[in-house]
């Protein structure tokens, strides 16, 4: 709230100056009027003076009319803005006491002070911030000096008038100005955390770089030394990020903070020169799996077909996990060359769901199929498969030109929509 004037001190001179003189000269007269003493109360007229000039002064403080940060607190001693803010009321409140000599009316108007302030804040449009970290700040420093004040008439032997009195007024102004500032808080103005919101902000940032370091040693374990990122995106779906980064060797994505790659091709995806067999680029394929996907390659059987002819031929290496005859979800394909470079992947991690038990064999599953079709039966293949959200053991059957699925827990056919 003070940072905010600072770097206007000519306007917020004049404007004090000016603000100040109008209170001071309606203070003398007043207690002229009455015949009470006058310097003091004239001395609390002008710091109040000074206090609505710093806090009221037109500036720009980031956030639209009829807002309010409801971040708590958390900084209320460390932050420079809430030292500065518990600073600005201690003295407005100490030279109350001293004029006043009711500590508890004067803290409890100075916090109403205050919770005004930020209100008007929050409602015109000077451009300054309401915020109720402020708030707790200037009730802070309220309490501090009205405390001092009465310490100090205390060592002077000019004790507070009427404690009970002061104490009852006092608390009665705190809640009924407590009162109209929750309600009014929460009637009229927008409230928002941006302490909240910055921590957010910050720990994506955090996140993102974190993902980006976790893939940059993915794309150069699967590319090689020398692999630099050039580009990078950072996606959010649902709970998981989805990173994906272009290198100069090639493209590399992956789930964050699972850290489960998904997929990546070279730029250089023409084969190599090697000597390389199935068997060698199987084992290069088996190393970099255990490195970066072990939990898929845990249980499951290991196919390597060639891709190609010649020395330019590459190697496919796939890896499947069966269940009880099931085929699971997941799966990993990693191509290599003969020189044992890995070209790229597709994965698909996926633990092994809980399937009914399958009733349904592959006979009776040709049945159902024909019976479906009218066709004969091709291809057979029993696999999990998400049916209305729900893992199923699914027999997919080839008849004709089309797949016919079939439930192998209920003998039903399953029909896309």
């Amino acid at each position: 709230m003070i940072e905010a004037s600072i770097s206007a001190v000519p306007g917020l001179v004049v404007s004090f100056l000016v603000l100040g003189a109008l209170l001071v000269l309606l203070t003398v007269f007043v207690a002229r009027v009455r015949s009470k003493p006058w310097r003091l109360p004239a001395a609390l007229a002008l710091y109040i003076a000074g206090i609505l000039s710093v806090t009221l002064l037109p500036g720009n403080g980031g956030l639209e009319a009829a807002q309010c940060d409801v971040g708590a607190p958390l900084h209320l001693f460390t932050s420079t803005s809430s030292l500065l803010n518990i600073a600005l009321f201690a003295p407005g409140a100490f030279l109350g006491v001293l004029a006043l000599r009711r500590p508890v009316t004067v803290a409890a108007a100075f916090v109403c002070l205050s919770g005004t302030v930020e209100l008007i804040q929050a409602t015109t449009h000077v451009g300054r911030s309401c915020s109720l970290s402020d708030v707790a700040a200037n009730a802070t420093g309220s309490v501090l000096g009205a405390f001092l004040g009465a310490l100090w008439c205390s060592m002077r032997r000019t004790p507070a008038l009427r404690p009970g009195r002061d104490v009852l007024w006092g608390a009665s102004l705190l809640v009924l100005g407590c009162a109209l500032f929750a309600t009014l808080l929460h009637t009229r103005i927008d409230t928002v955390d941006i302490v909240a919101k910055d921590d957010a902000r910050q720990q994506r940032t955090d996140t993102a770089v974190q993902a980006n370091e976790w893939l940059g040693k993915a794309a150069t374990a699967t590319f090689g030394k020398g692999t630099e990122i050039t580009s990078s995106s950072v996606e959010e779906v649902g709970k998981r990020l989805k990173v994906t980064a272009e290198t100069n060797r090639g493209s590399i994505a992956g789930w964050w903070p699972d850290r489960q790659l998904e997929s990546a091709w070279s730029k250089n995806n023409h084969g190599d020169d090697g000597n390389s067999g199935p068997e060698a680029a199987a084992a290069a394929a088996e190393r970099f799996a255990q490195t970066w996907f072990p939990d898929d390659v845990v249980g499951s059987k290991r196919h390597v077909r060639t891709l190609g002819e010649g020395s330019g031929r590459a190697y496919l290496v796939t890896y499947r996990r069966y269940k009880d005859g099931v085929l699971m979800p997941m799966r990993l394909d990693i191509t290599v060359t003969t020189a044992k470079r890995i070209i790229g992947f597709n994965a698909r991690t996926v633990a092994d769901p809980d399937l009914p038990t399958v009733t349904v064999d592959e006979r009776k599953a040709r049945e159902l199929a024909h019976k479906a079709s009218g066709r004969p039966t091709e291809s057979t293949m029993l696999l999990a498969q998400q049916v209305s959200g729900t893992w199923r053991p699914v027999w997919l059957i080839g008849a004709g030109s089309q797949d016919i699925a079939i439930d192998a827990a209920t003998g039903q056919r399953i029909v896309s929509r």
